[in-house]
């Protein structure tokens, strides 16, 4: 285990209201350092009449944006994106210190941070509708993109900094106005955006506010609200679901990233180094608490017993600890709450009849950190595709392992769920590689690598993982409307 490095961090506490930075009016709220369990501020929420305010600046701010050449506004995002590279240092930090991300981590989604917002401002620059004719020699039709005007963009913790910009960059890009949602366990990263987007002017007041709350309230007043036209959210199915429930009664377009089950699945043909090693970086990135983390590992029964073996050594040699070391690998759980459920998912699958490898529980913390929320890596084996290890969402350090005879066996277990975001194979053939694109029913299939996924890629969903996507052009298109516009000259 590492020893706890002290570091000095400023903590932002204000949130962006339309166009001010200011305390919200609602109740305050401990914002806690995953790894040690102690307070690292206080953030009060916003109240209702916080949401309205923001929803109404925006509502009087996006026509303008949007009709601000595409030009200057790539140009503005450009500048944006610099600004936070040359905060990185204290962006990563905060990182460090409220979701316990590993720095090396920290410091990469820092990059993602305005990695997002470049590439939309290149992508706007590439942007263009269509012209098509009718049976008139005097006549076009013209296909017009045009912004939806106010976007609710509802942002989860696991990824509090970059996921802020995946949904900014594009909605500005397009020329909306966006009011963004913090999750309120882990606000400071987007408050951090806030304080860099006040300060540098580059956007008109109102253009961009920043809230912080509870999803029940906060978020839900932003969805119900008559003033928002867009909502984008990333976060649980069970969320998801609420927030389509919610947008029903306007007919307002939801998109959705949410939770996945992806399978990990390795033929008898694969490169075996390859295969464990990107499976440990994708099950413990983030301490597994990523959406396209492999959830169910899948070997085929020749290579099963030689990958378990190797799978399990790695696990035993990561390095869990203060995530502050840049030695460190694997952090902490971000809260006891989401310790307490892996553990559950865990301690019902052994008492279904799984066997643990390696791991299995609670971790005795490093020093100077025992309050913080510590989980052992756990490889298990002996598993049932009905097993609440299978079945559910584990997101933390655990990894089932389970033999398979060949594809139309894995195929169908693998499709056999609820969720649909992402799947993983390893093989050298390119034939199996092809039926892996066409069976797997999922919106995104890797092949001989993981994650985190591109950003000129389209990351979307299938089933209970979501509506809708984000990244690169198609990502970018549904922050625009459709307008047609018949003409006769």
């Amino acid at each position: 285990m590492m020893a706890r490095k002290r570091l000095t961090v400023s903590y932002p506490t204000d949130l962006l209201i339309a166009g001010q930075l200011r305390p919200g009016a609602g109740a305050a709220r401990d914002v806690e350092n995953p790894a040690s369990g102690m307070v690292l501020c206080s953030v009060r929420d916003a109240s209702e009449q916080d949401v309205a305010e923001a929803v109404k600046a925006a509502a009087a701010s996006w026509r303008a944006w949007g009709a601000t050449p595409p030009a200057v506004r790539a140009a503005r995002l450009r500048q944006l994106a610099d600004v936070i590279m040359a905060e990185r240092t204290w962006l990563a930090r905060i990182l460090v210190a409220e979701v316990g991300k590993p720095i090396r981590e920290a410091e990469g989604e820092v990059e993602a941070t305005a990695g997002f917002i470049r590439h939309a401002a290149s992508l706007l620059e590439t942007r263009y509708d269509e012209i098509r004719y009718t049976g008139r020699p005097d006549e076009e039709i013209w296909t017009r993109r045009q912004p939806y005007g106010v976007v609710a963009a509802i942002i989860p913790w696991n990824y509090p900094s970059a996921l802020v910009t995946r949904k900014l960059g594009p909605a500005l890009a397009a020329g909306n106005a966006i009011v963004i949602k913090a999750d309120e366990k882990t606000p400071l990263s987007a408050l951090a955006i806030a304080q860099i987007v006040a300060r540098t002017e580059l956007l008109p007041a109102g253009l961009v506010s920043v809230l912080t709350g509870a999803g029940e309230t906060v978020g839900r007043a932003l969805v119900l609200s008559a003033g928002t036209d867009l909502v984008t959210m990333t976060g649980s199915s069970q969320a998801g679901k609420a927030i389509l429930a919610d947008a029903a009664s306007q007919v307002k377009p939801v998109h959705l990233e949410l939770g996945g089950k992806a399978p990990f699945i390795v033929m008898a043909d694969a490169d075996l180094d390859l295969a464990v090693a990107d499976a440990v970086t994708s099950r413990h990135m983030n301490c597994g608490q990523v959406c396209i983390a492999n959830e169910r590992t899948f070997v085929h029964e020749s290579r099963y017993a030689d990958f378990v073996a190797r799978y399990a050594r790695c696990v035993e040699g990561l390095v869990v600890g203060d995530p502050a070391e840049r030695a460190t690998q694997v952090g902490p759980k971000v809260s006891g709450a989401e310790l307490d459920k892996t553990l559950r998912i865990l301690r019902e699958s052994v008492s279904q009849g799984a066997s643990v490898m390696t791991g299995g529980g609670r971790l005795a913390p490093p020093a100077g950190l025992e309050n913080g929320h510590w989980m052992t890596p756990t490889v298990i084996a002996a598993v049932s595709d009905d097993m609440s290890v299978m079945r559910e969402e584990i997101f933390g350090p655990v990894t089932p392992v389970s033999p398979f005879a060949d594809w139309a066996e894995v195929a169908a277990r693998a499709n056999a769920t609820r969720y649909g975001l992402s799947a993983y194979l390893y093989t050298s053939d390119l034939r199996t590689a092809m039926n892996a694109s066409r069976d797997l029913s999922f919106g995104e299939v890797y092949l001989n690598r993981v994650g985190p996924e591109e950003v000129n890629g389209f990351h979307t969903g299938y089933r209970e993982s979501g509506l809708g996507g984000d990244d690169g052009a198609h990502g970018l298109d549904g922050y625009f409307r459709k307008q047609t516009v018949y003409l006769r000259f």
